[in-house]
Formats: C-alpha cells, structure tokens, sequence
C-alpha cells in the first residue's frame, strides 16, 4: 500500500475575518505544486464563516460540487432557481456544466457556519446545470460506510458525473470499517473529526490521505471519529 499523509497543519490556510478556510489542495491564491488536487478530486476547503456572512453570487463551470455541512446552516440560492438551507446531516451536490451562478451565505445571525466544500472533475465539459441534496442518517449507521455519492446516483446517494464514489462514516473508538478498492483504483480518506488508524498511521481531524495499491483498506476508530473516503479512478 501505498500512504501519502496531508498533515492539517500543512494545509494552505486564508484569514479573511469573515472566513478562515484551510485548503487540502491548491485553490485561488494558495499555490501548491505537491498538492493539485488527487486524481479526479481538485478542492477540499473546510470552511467556518461568520454569522451572516458569506459568498456573493459568483459563478462556477464544468465542475461538481459537493457541500457537507458540519455545523450550523448555508444558506443557498442559484441561477437553476434553487433556494435552500443545508444543515448538518445533509449534503448538496451542485453540477456546474454549462455555468451557473449561485450565492453561499450563513444563514444564522448568531452562529459560525462550519463545512466542507468539495470539487470533483466532471467526466466531461457542457452538462446541463443540475442539482441535488441529499439527508445522511449517520447516527443510526454509526460503524458503517455509507454510500453519500456515486455515478449512477439512487438509494438516496446525489449523482456524480465521474467515475467518483463518496463514502461517509461515524465510528465509536474500536469500531473498524473495510472498503474495497477495485485494481487500479485510487483512495483519498478526509478525516472531519476524531482519530483513526490506517495501517501503521495515525490520522487526526483535518488530515488527510491519498491511497494507492491496495485492495482492501482497512480503517479503525482511535477516538470518535468522522470521514470520508473518496474511491477514484
């Protein structure tokens, strides 16, 4: 197996007040060489914005986007005439194609918005603008992976337009989970909380992990813990 360890740390990070970011791969003004995305997987920024602060409308193209709201609510409107709020437990997908425009706001006065936003390449340029969102029940699977995205979509998972799998989980200290990776086929593991043990690597909340040649990768909670695992190409 091959293990490539994103210390959090390490990540780019952007103080703009209203928002800290911390940036796994490159993304604006953060310029890594040795972390351009992995794979088909081009952006994870975790985010805290300020209470009723926000993104202006602003545009996006040939992309798909997925937002995992960890703590408190975004407030969500696009040119598709999409309104909504998406709260932890819930997940957005968001198919750029042809261009859309959209605006991302806290939607609280009170409280910081905590989430992670997502980038996946599309498998191909000019799709029609979609959108989805999605509630996951993590808690009554609690040591279990569950299914969040996948190309043919259904079963309550959004739909990806890449050969692309998303995987979630919250496992209680001990609790081991085990997914298989097709020959060929590529890992990145995104730790949102807790710690957890990936062969002889600890990983902590906010590392990360690209993983290649390996058919069965095994991960076990340390502390309780939150995830997720991308299956690429």
């Amino acid at each position: 197996m091959t293990l490539t360890i994103r210390r959090s740390e390490s990540r780019g990070q952007a103080d703009h007040g209203w928002l800290l970011a911390r940036h796994s791969f490159s993304f604006g003004q953060y310029h890594d060489p040795e972390h351009i995305g992995f794979r088909d997987l081009l952006v994870i920024n975790e985010d805290r914005i300020q209470p009723g602060r926000g993104f202006p409308t602003h545009g996006h193209q040939d992309m798909e986007i997925l937002t995992y709201v960890l703590e408190g609510a975004l407030e969500h409107k696009d040119s598709m005439g999409n309104g909504s709020q998406i709260r932890p437990g819930e997940v957005q997908r968001m198919t750029a194609g042809t261009g859309v425009q959209h605006s991302e706001y806290n939607a609280s006065q009170e409280e910081e918005l905590h989430l992670l936003q997502i980038w996946i390449r599309p498998g191909e340029s000019g799709l029609e603008p979609g959108y989805e969102q999605s509630q996951l029940d993590l808690d009554s699977r609690i040591g279990e992976l569950v299914p969040v995205a996948r190309p043919n979509g259904g079963n309550g998972t959004l739909t990806l337009h890449q050969d692309v799998s998303v995987h979630a989980a919250r496992l209680r200290p001990g609790d081991r989970v085990t997914a298989s990776l097709d020959q060929g086929r590529h890992a990145w593991l995104q730790v949102i909380r807790g710690r957890l043990q990936v062969a002889d690597a600890s990983l902590a909340e906010g590392d990360g992990a690209a993983i290649s040649d390996v058919s069965e990768l095994s991960l076990r909670a340390v502390l309780d813990c939150e995830l997720l695992l991308f299956d690429l190409r």
